[in-house]
């Protein structure tokens, strides 16, 4: 029977239906369509249908019929990816898997500091379930009211706490994977010293939905901050912020969770395009830093963070600063920072870059980086921004809206190159937290040393020999 046919079709979907009920076999090309193309509108396919399982045993055996049919499965959370790393191809050959049914904390442990979340709990309800017994989840990104845990997962997500708590990878103990197969795989342990042999969860973690099905995970708790402190900086290079970074650092210790940096362009573009918001200092400075404490004791915070920024402004590492004396101006240094996004959007197409690199060399990294970029494209506008403090630079290039669609596919080979290759040049990588997806896959096997490329070949047909785990995706 050919595999295209309408009776196989058929068969697939009554089968499909079976398992998980008919109201959520989706079929409908416009029940189809919010899963079929990615938030940013950059990619979209044609699925042969959308399925919404409500537990692992239909996740298994979903994956047991399409391992049985060699049908394409790719798994889908809340969509928010940065890379196409959850949208089907045009063959319409592909399931996806929608996951956001799974939404069940099964477990909080507040004597073990964990909790236990199935895939499709949204980022946000797991931070209110630490919250609830106070406790505290710090993974935080621009998106959590709608992303999930799985893609989180799936991704290794970064965010704003990295600095002190480390991305997605870090804050999972254990993990409950359904196998291309069909069969599953119950690590959901909460322990955090397991001697007992490869540490398997760290295979999917950051796989991309191109091993197996993320269905359930233990994650790790903290202790509640109950104080904050802010500040807004700033400087005349990077080589001052990088100083004041490893300042800040030996003054504040675990107290710093995020030192975040955007440039003079990106704070403009920024107020520009975001209503209600404000340069924090009077004055004009090329880089600029937000800088903020966190401590479970409410005392000293605030004082600590002043004397830290007194003592950087006498060895002339900044230029300016302004501290965050309640918790609506401490909101307003955040809304800026996260403004950056919706900023570049509304002013044009940008040629994004999600790099990261050894500390130390970012300052040489940047002004290498930009001369190339300038002597390749005159005037281009460089948006410079990221997460300082993890090494993290989201350093875009922005086109103008009129930007002709054949000009833009030329200047974005031309800039990853230039970028990319400066990166890889100085020991960084080209994907920090937003992950490869269809975005930078072949940017990645440009870039991969053939060893690791190969090994991770090997453990991709090892484990998905038939190939239908998100085909055309990382690999």
């Amino acid at each position: 029977m050919s595999r295209t046919s309408s009776t196989f079709k058929a068969e697939f979907v009554q089968r499909l239906q079976a398992i998980v009920g008919e109201h959520h076999v989706l079929l409908d090309t416009e029940q189809k369509a919010p899963f079929e193309t990615d938030w940013l509108k950059k990619w979209s396919g044609v699925s042969c249908a959308v399925v919404q399982p409500r537990s692992t045993q239909e996740v298994s055996q979903i994956m047991t019929l399409c391992h049985e049919t060699r049908t394409p499965v790719v798994t889908q959370g809340g969509n928010t990816g940065m890379s196409g790393g959850a949208t089907p191809d045009d063959s319409g050959a592909q399931v996806i898997l929608s996951l956001t049914r799974m939404n069940t904390i099964r477990e909080v442990d507040v004597l073990n500091n964990t909790l236990t979340a199935e895939a499709g709990v949204l980022l946000a309800n797991i931070q209110q379930a630490a919250e609830g017994v106070n406790r505290y989840f710090p993974l935080s990104l621009g998106s959590e009211g709608s992303c999930t845990i799985g893609g989180n997962l799936a991704t290794n997500a970064g965010g704003i706490s990295v600095l002190r708590y480390g991305n997605t990878r870090d804050l999972a103990l254990g993990l409950e994977v359904v196998l291309p197969d069909g069969k599953v795989w119950r690590g959901l342990r909460g322990l955090r010293k397991d001697n007992s042999g490869y540490d398997l969860k760290d295979l999917f973690i950051g796989s991309e939905g191109t091993l197996g099905v993320i269905t359930s995970a233990v994650l790790k708790l903290f202790p509640k901050p109950t104080s904050r402190a802010s500040a807004w900086v700033g400087a005349r290079d990077l080589d001052a912020l990088v100083a004041l970074l490893g300042h800040m650092r030996e003054v504040s210790g675990d107290r710093l969770v995020a030192f975040e940096m955007l440039t003079e362009a990106s704070l403009q573009l920024i107020v520009q395009h975001v209503v209600d918001v404000k340069p924090p200092l009077a004055d004009r400075h090329r880089f600029h830093a937000l800088i903020e404490l966190a401590d479970t004791r409410s005392e000293g915070l605030h004082e600590l963070i002043e004397s830290g920024l007194s003592e950087a402004m006498e060895r002339d590492l900044i230029q300016d600063a302004v501290i965050g004396l309640s918790l609506a101006q401490r909101q307003s240094f955040w809304k800026i920072r996260e403004g950056i996004s919706q900023a570049q959007v509304r002013a044009g197409y940008a040629i994004k870059h999600d790099v990261a690199l050894p500390i130390s060399v970012i300052p040489a990294f940047v002004a290498q980086a930009e001369a190339s970029i300038q002597a390749a494209s005159p005037g281009a506008n460089i948006i410079n921004f990221g997460h300082l403090g993890d090494g993290n630079l989201h350093f875009n290039v922005l086109m103008a809206p009129d930007t002709p669609r054949q000009v833009q596919y030329e200047r974005i080979a031309q800039m990853n190159r230039i970028v990319h290759d400066l990166v890889i040049e100085m020991g960084g990588t080209l994907s920090a937290e937003h992950g490869i997806g269809q975005l930078r896959r072949d940017e990645l096997k440009h870039y991969k040393p053939t060893v690791e490329f190969d090994l991770m070949m090997l453990i991709k047909q090892s484990i998905d020999p038939n190939q239908i785990m998100n085909p055309g995706k990382l690999l």
